[in-house]
């Protein structure tokens, strides 16, 4: 981006977090975060030729969820003539132990690939799973399973095939050839399944 470019989208997007600053995070960063921005924009060159207008209020729903783009807690990808955020799985991990009214003690996601052993049974009325992977296992993708362990001591699941997943990014995801799901395939798995449980909490 020129420098007259980044001075002035700068500048818009530091006027808008000013007019939503009461529905920000209280911890939020203002300053960082555009400096944040303003590299994500330089990272991703076809952004520049979105209106600005629309890239910043991409930029805008990870300042609501308090989610950082230069962690890779999410993205803002080009589609067509605007633009897609979307969470990583670190970010969903991150925003729902944040707003979850239930507290949580943890939340997790992982894959499961072909020789690991994954089992789910009721127990007593109460679910149980049990998930033995192989050490160093780089064996095809079979499945994902994402789990909430909360602080009064409850716990809920889901786990969803490789064909539940790829049914949802063919059908619900609108960049389903991106760069995310084509090069960090076993990340968007767990995020879906991740998403799924995410949607009861």
């Amino acid at each position: 981006m020129a420098n007259e470019v980044v001075v002035k989208f700068s500048q818009q997007l530091t006027d808008k977090l000013v007019s939503v600053e009461s529905a920000l995070p209280k911890d939020f960063n203002r300053e960082r975060f555009v400096q944040n921005c303003l590299a994500v924009m330089n990272e991703t060159p076809q952004l520049a030729k979105i209106n600005p207008a629309q890239t910043i209020q991409g930029l805008l729903k990870g300042a609501y969820l308090g989610l950082d783009f230069m962690k890779r807690e999410c993205y803002l990808i080009p589609y067509g003539n605007t633009v897609q955020f979307q969470t990583d799985y670190k970010g969903e991990c991150k925003f729902t132990k944040k707003y979850s009214v239930r507290r949580i003690m943890d939340i997790y996601a992982k894959v499961v690939r072909k020789g690991d052993e994954f089992t789910e049974e009721i127990v007593d009325g109460k679910p149980s799973i049990d998930f033995k992977p192989l050490p160093f296992n780089d064996g095809d993708i079979i499945g994902a399973f994402a789990i909430v362990l909360y602080q009064d001591g409850g716990m809920a699941y889901e786990a969803m095939s490789l064909a539940d997943i790829n049914s949802v990014r063919n059908n619900y995801s609108k960049a389903s050839q991106s760069k995310a799901w084509k090069n960090s395939f076993d990340e968007m798995c767990k995020k879906t399944v991740l998403h799924r449980l995410c949607q009861h909490i």
